[in-house]
């Protein structure tokens, strides 16, 4: 009789140091109105765990490990990246533990192993509360997978739902209802691929919406030049933060020049402090990320025509260079699927110049000169596109690279982040510097992926007051500055462009409108409404208007502009939907493609599409 009150002793007494830790190391403080419903199905979960037990003190310890990271663990994703663990997440597990070193992975994959091998091992069917434990677990996972919204829609009426603000969700249920609800609501809500009549109605839609090109006198013909993108591994400015009160300027001298005269131009990125194949997805293929989802894992199934798609149609050489592991972010996959031809990986570099783990920017820039060079010589026009590694969290340096900037700032991140941000600029403008000697009439885009991580709960960001530690309580010009990275466009010989703030997946239109590509494009979809740039973001969006205001957009009623802007997103969504998870409806025609058809089937040969190591 004792032994079957072990589950509520230890859910008691795991829920309450789960809580305190939560609380008191990372301020992240359950509602108190949520405690009781919350415990209750935490303690019916784990009663249904015991059943099926053997050994109580193997129960005992599944019980900590399941329970330590649903509330720990959550708890510490809010306080790195302001939001709860989600659905979504499961999916990226696979890409955290491939990043992660040492002591980090371990502590990471421990828990998980354990997890899945204690219950094998413990498992039994010996009572007759195991078989009603097993009978009530099979009944709750069809539910939720078939008829998730028997779950979602009373939770929703019962508990209320903000769609922009899951760090409220999750304080105001609990870690075990919250992620029941969001597991419902994932289940409910995923994206599903459009039959013709909606995709062809959303396509015309944004066609008849965008503003009319004003008429040229004969326009230019497509001109072939190479272009060259940069992503740079969370570069930001961190002169912004006014507070940290460095002795040097981090930033290059030369980058602060170069980006004046650019205008100080900013990219609005889709994430925060991660999730950088999100940008990536953006830059290259001309459509906002809307969802807190990695979008290359599961919502890139098509070959489509990004913009790797259309210059390789053009003869263009298409290649990517990440010194990291191929499979990250599924980027083998979803790099073959925009249309890059080749895939140079971590296995393709010689690992001469090291940061810790990271390869630095400087050998990098290096030998991607050295594998395009021969493209140059012969004038083959070439899209090549760089995943700089040096500059994730958190932040480590060489002995070669000496710290050279400090702060009063008690946060940790303040400082080494500086010295990361010192070097990655210099040794970007040594690049760019040889870039442009090399190639004058190429066109060069570098911008920041996303704003790094500074400290548990904005911490380094709150101290300078240009964030709080609450995403709830951002301001409109909080959420600007939340996703706004600085971003170089160099035309050629015509130097750096202005192009202000600009939403990152509006850069391939921009792109392909310098090398006067004339032909219709997926990015034609995506030109926003007139007198306004959109930053959509988990659950909300912001409208950039013409006279600076920034427009904020959490729930209705919508504001006359946020209307404008939730429809162009609605219709969006659902070209987005057709073009990378369905059956393409709306995909334009090219040249390339009508020639293909044009072929007799027995004698068609499919373009090459395969990326190859070289």
């Amino acid at each position: 009789m004792l032994l079957n009150l072990l589950p509520l002793f230890s859910t008691a007494f795991f829920y309450l140091l789960y809580y305190l830790i939560s609380t008191f190391k990372f301020d992240v403080q359950i509602d108190a109105s949520a405690i009781f419903y919350d415990f209750l199905l935490q303690l019916l979960i784990s009663y249904i765990l015991f059943a099926l037990s053997k050994r109580a003190w193997i129960f005992l310890v599944i019980q900590a490990l399941v329970m330590g990271i649903l509330y720990v663990g959550n708890a510490v994703k809010i306080s790195f990246f302001g939001g709860p663990i989600m659905p979504d997440d499961v999916f990226a597990l696979r890409s955290l533990l491939l990043i992660l070193e040492g002591w980090r992975f371990f502590a990471a994959a421990i828990p998980l192993a354990a997890i899945a091998s204690l219950v094998l091992f413990n498992f039994t069917m010996r009572h007759w509360s195991a078989y009603l434990a097993i009978l009530t677990a099979i009944l709750l996972g069809i539910t939720l997978t078939y008829k998730p919204v028997m779950i979602l829609n009373p939770l929703d009426k019962r508990m209320g739902y903000s769609v922009w603000d899951q760090r409220s969700n999750y304080l105001l249920r609990g870690a075990t209802f919250y992620s029941l609800q969001e597991s419902a609501r994932y289940f409910a809500t995923v994206d599903k691929p459009p039959d013709t009549d909606d995709a062809q109605m959303a396509a015309e839609n944004l066609l008849s919406a965008a503003p009319t090109p004003k008429p040229t006198a004969g326009s230019k013909p497509f001109t072939p030049r190479n272009v060259h993108i940069v992503l740079l591994e969370s570069f930001w400015d961190p002169n912004e933060l006014k507070n940290a009160h460095y002795k040097q300027n981090p930033l290059a001298p030369e980058f602060r020049k170069l980006w004046k005269n650019a205008g100080y131009s900013h990219a609005l990125d889709p994430v925060f402090g991660g999730y950088t194949a999100n940008s990536e997805f953006e830059v290259l293929c001309g459509f906002p990320v809307m969802k807190d989802t990695v979008k290359f894992e599961r919502q890139l199934l098509n070959d489509v025509p990004c913009l790797p798609h259309l210059l390789a149609d053009k003869g263009y050489r298409t290649v990517i260079s990440h010194p990291n592991v191929p499979v990250f972010w599924n980027r083998v996959n979803a790099y073959r699927h925009m249309g890059f031809q080749t895939y140079w990986s971590i296995q393709d570099f010689v690992l001469d110049d090291m940061n810790r783990e990271f390869l630095s920017d400087a050998s990098l820039y290096r030998q991607v000169m050295e594998k395009i060079s021969g493209s140059l010589d012969t004038k083959q026009p070439i899209l090549d596109y760089i995943v700089t590694y040096f500059g994730h969290w958190n932040y480590p340096l060489s002995e070669s690279r000496p710290g050279k900037i400090s702060s009063r700032s008690k946060v940790e991140e303040v400082s080494s982040y500086a010295n990361t941000i010192y070097y990655k600029s210099r040794e970007l403008m040594g690049f760019l510097d040889q870039l442009r000697q090399r190639d004058p009439d190429g066109i060069i885009v570098a911008f920041g992926d996303h704003l790094p991580f500074l400290g548990e709960n904005f911490a380094g960001y709150v101290d300078s007051g240009v964030l709080t530690a609450n995403r709830s309580e951002f301001t409109p010009a909080m959420f600007k500055f939340y996703v706004s990275t600085p971003m170089i466009i160099i035309d050629g010989k015509n130097g750096p462009v202005k192009v202000g703030n600009i939403p990152l997946y509006q850069v391939p239109k921009l792109l392909l409108k310098l090398l006067n590509y004339n032909e219709p494009s997926i990015m034609d979809y995506v030109t926003t409404p007139p007198d306004m740039r959109v930053r959509p973001l988990p659950g909300l969006h912001f409208d950039l208007l013409k006279d600076g205001k920034v427009d904020v957009c959490k729930e209705p009623p919508y504001s006359e502009a946020c209307q404008k802007s939730a429809r162009w997103l609605q219709d969006v969504s659902v070209v987005s939907n057709d073009l990378f998870i369905g059956r393409q409806f709306t995909r334009p025609k090219h040249v390339a493609e009508e020639q293909i058809e044009a072929v007799p089937a027995e004698a068609a040969q499919p373009p090459a599409k395969v990326i190859v190591p070289e």
